[in-house]
C-alpha cells in the first residue's frame, strides 16, 4: 500500500503569493482610496464612484502587471531550455559531468554522482537539467494567465468589501467604518495566509495591521487636507 505524499507549503507558494497579494492589495489599495476621497468630499456618490474605479482599475492593473512579469520568467526559462537543449545534443559527455558534479557538490561521492547523472540523463536529461542545473519544476514554472487570473480575481474579492461600505456605511462615519471593516479583514487575511504558509499568525498579522494602517493614514490625512484647501 502506498503512502500519501507529504504535503509541503512550497507547492502552495505560487497561487499562494499571487492570492495574497491580489486580495491584501484589492483591500488595502481601495480603502485607501476611498478614505482619501471621503476625507476630502464625504458624498456618497464620489466615494463610490471612487471605489468602483479603484476596484476596476486596480484588478486590470494586478491582473496585467502579473501576465507581465510571469510572461517575462517563462521567456527566460523556455530561452535557457532551448540552450540546455541544444548544449546536451552538442556535447552530451560536458553536460553530463556537469551535471555529476552538481550532485557531487551537494555530498554525494563522485562515484554514485556520476552514476545517477548517468541513469537521469538515459530518462530524461532535458528534465535532469532543468531541475538540478536551472531551478525550474512543476513547483516554480511560470505560469502567466493562472498568475494573471489569481491576481485578478482576489483584487476583486478584496476590494469588494471598502465598495460594499461605501454603500452601507453612514456618510459621517465612513472613514471609521472603512478603516474598522478594513483592519478586521486584513488581519483575517493574514492569519488566513501565514496558516496557509506555514508562518507564524501573530507576526503575519501585526505586520498587515501596521502597514495598512499606516497606508490608510496617509491617505486619509492627504485626503483631509487637500479638502480643507478646496473649501
Amino acid at each position: 500500500m502506498h503512502q500519501p505524499l507529504e504535503k509541503h507549503y512550497v507547492n502552495r507558494v505560487g497561487w499562494l503569493r499571487a492570492s495574497v497579494l491580489g486580495a491584501n492589495d484589492g483591500l488595502l489599495s481601495t480603502t485607501s482610496i476611498v478614505i482619501g476621497v471621503a476625507a476630502a468630499s464625504p458624498e456618497r456618490n464620489t466615494i463610490i464612484l471612487a471605489a468602483l474605479a479603484g476596484m476596476i482599475a486596480g484588478a486590470m492593473s494586478m491582473a496585467a502587471g502579473e501576465y507581465v512579469s510571469v510572461s517575462s520568467q517563462e521567456d527566460t526559462e523556455k530561452a535557457d531550455l532551448v540552450r540546455e537543449k541544444k548544449e546536451l545534443r552538442d556535447m552530451p559527455e560536458v553536460e553530463l559531468q556537469e551535471l555529476a558534479k552538481i550532485y557531487e557538490a551537494r555530498g554525494v561521492s563522485k562515484e554514485t554522482s556520476l552514476k545517477v547523472a548517468t541513469e537521469l540523463t538515459a530518462h530524461d536529461a532535458l528534465a535532469a537539467h532543468a531541475h538540478d542545473e536551472l531551478g525550474i519544476n512543476e513547483i516554480t514554472q511560470a505560469r502567466p494567465f493562472q498568475a494573471a487570473m489569481a491576481s485578478f480575481g482576489s483584487f476583486s474579492i478584496g476590494a469588494l468589501l471598502p465598495f460594499a461600505v461605501s454603500l452601507l456605511a453612514p456618510i459621517q462615519q465612513m472613514v471609521y467604518f472603512q478603516y474598522g471593516f478594513s483592519i478586521i479583514f486584513l488581519m483575517l487575511l493574514g492569519a488566513i495566509s501565514a496558516k496557509t504558509g506555514g508562518a507564524k499568525v501573530g507576526i503575519a498579522v501585526l505586520r498587515i495591521c501596521f502597514w495598512g494602517t499606516v497606508a490608510m493614514g496617509i491617505t486619509a490625512l492627504v485626503g483631509h487636507i487637500f479638502g480643507v484647501s478646496v473649501s
